[in-house]
């Protein structure tokens, strides 16, 4: 199984929010709303949103969101 896995992480490394669904579609959506809610002050300080894929729910971060 394939999940995927939103982040938005601030410059010091700690994750400010995440989503994880098994759908790569809303999973898209989803990164797209990340990046573009980013202010440019927040970009400038060097706050990132990333997508990426994992095989299990395990490892999901425990304070996801997690959608079916």
């Amino acid at each position: 199984m394939t999940i995927w896995v939103n982040e938005q992480i601030d410059p010091s490394g700690l994750i400010y929010a995440c989503i994880a669904c098994c759908n790569e579609s809303q999973a898209q959506d989803c990164h797209e709303s990340f990046k573009n809610n980013l202010s440019e002050i927040q970009l400038a300080a060097g706050w990132i949103a990333r997508i990426r894929t994992v095989n299990s729910w395990d490892e999901v971060p425990v304070n996801s969101l997690k959608l079916n």
